[in-house]
């Protein structure tokens, strides 16, 4: 079996009782997330291991203490955090499906926006993991659930995180879950129970992302990220990130899967990769204008980053290729040559997404605790600990997004799954 067996409209699945249909789809979504080609099989047997040697990472980190990692007291925040905000921006970029979709009445974008949704909710779990291996005591994580711990609403930033984290999460279970189940049963999906939750997402999809900012920008210690650009950045670079990995996951999967997405929603992504991540790069020349041109000791933290202080420079080759990654995408996707071959886009796609990734990582996590308030200098890297806990925090996070899109695409490739007869893809509404 390739897939849910997703009935046609005279079939005897639409005339069950829901309480028949429900477990159906239940039981066929398992079989259709299990079974699969040898390629599939390989491709899970690599994420499961790799997820395995992150977990175990973990546990030794927990038993043994955070000395495993290449955190300390000056460096607090490290690659962990890092993964967390750019993970954050990656599921804010999801919206850029649906904009196009419900904002614009992009029909081609219809057939497609959930795999953005998919995507948000991979990436939610992914930032909660990386805060939670962050903690030194992941037992005491429930101090940030509301009722439980001293939730100190709303004064805490992190607090509207948490809010703001988990409602995202929700709202796209419910969007994927519903437009899912109704297609599976052949129905049409009812627009007042999922486009006033879609319209809602992208409200809230720039909240999460705006929220996290403030996390830094808050913090009126840190003069790297006491900056009123800070939001706006990682807005920016959110639909950087976000439109690149669906290009690419789109690419994947019109080539390994039955599921032959159209070109106009891949066109219409890469105009939007093109505009972002030149916005992107002008406000990292914005501020570097601002750091660089007036001066000062607040500007330290921007010197050690991008020319190092006092002779350590650790970060400043990690920030500087992140820097010619974003500027060769940039090119790459005005280039004539992109329009016309897929592999040159996909390598621009994957450029920038790596470029975003350090840039918002690294690149301003780290160098914000660099020289510390007491002017010390201390310099962070990723122990090996650390870089297994995120590669298995991404082998999850793939894991979840591969085992949706085949539960996924088996609906959306089908055929006669409406009640008008028409195929899945097609806009209900609008």
């Amino acid at each position: 079996m390739d897939g849910l067996q997703v009935p046609s409209p005279e079939g005897a699945m639409r005339r069950e009782p829901h309480r028949l249909a429900y477990p159906r789809f239940l039981w066929q979504a398992i079989v259709a997330a299990t079974d699969g080609s040898p390629l599939f099989y390989a491709w899970m047997t690599v994420l499961t291991a790799v997820a395995l040697v992150g977990a175990h990472a973990w546990a030794r980190q927990v038993v043994d203490g955070m000395a495993l990692t290449g955190m300390s007291d000056h460096v607090s925040w490290g690659l962990y955090i890092g993964n967390f905000t750019f993970c954050v921006g990656v599921a804010a970029g999801g919206v850029m499906m649906v904009i196009p979709a419900y904002l614009y009445r992009d029909h081609a974008m219809h057939e497609v926006v959930i795999l953005g949704e998919l995507l948000a909710v991979a990436a939610i779990v992914m930032s909660m993991m990386s805060v939670l291996v962050d903690l030194g005591r992941p037992d005491r994580f429930w101090h940030l659930v509301p009722g439980l711990g001293q939730f100190n609403w709303p004064l805490s930033m992190l607090s509207w995180d948490v809010l703001v984290l988990n409602g995202y999460l929700l709202l796209n279970l419910h969007i994927c879950g519903y437009l899912l189940y109704t297609r599976f049963l052949g129905r049409r999906p009812d627009p007042k129970w999922y486009v006033p939750f879609v319209l809602v997402s992208i409200a809230w999809a720039i909240s999460i992302h705006t929220v996290t900012a403030f996390l830094y920008s808050g913090l009126g210690g840190r003069p790297l990220w006491n900056s009123a650009l800070l939001a706006p950045r990682f807005l920016v670079s959110a639909f950087v990130s976000g439109p690149a990995f669906i290009i690419i996951a789109l690419a994947v999967v019109e080539r390994l899967a039955s599921f032959r997405p159209a070109e106009g929603p891949i066109r219409t992504l890469t105009r939007i990769l093109r505009v972002t991540v030149l916005a992107n790069l002008f406000m990292l020349a914005s501020e570097m204008f601002t750091e660089f041109y007036a001066g000062g000791t607040h500007t330290d933290s921007a010197r050690y980053l991008f020319l190092g202080l006092h002779g350590h420079g650790r970060l400043v080759p990690w920030i500087w290729t992140a820097v010619v990654l974003n500027v060769l995408a940039a090119v790459l996707l005005y280039l004539p040559v992109t329009a016309r071959r897929r592999e040159v886009l996909l390598g621009a796609c994957a450029m920038t997404f790596l470029g975003v990734w350090v840039e918002k990582g690294l690149g301003l996590v780290v160098p914000g605790f660099i020289p510390s308030q007491l002017h010390e200098i201390v310099e962070y890297g990723p122990s090996v600990t650390e870089w297994r806990v995120t590669a298995g925090i991404w082998a999850l996070g793939l894991m979840i997004y591969t085992v949706a899109l085949k539960v996924a695409l088996p609906i959306l490739s089908r055929g006669e799954t409406r009640e008008d007869g028409l195929p899945a893809g097609t806009p209900s509404h609008g």
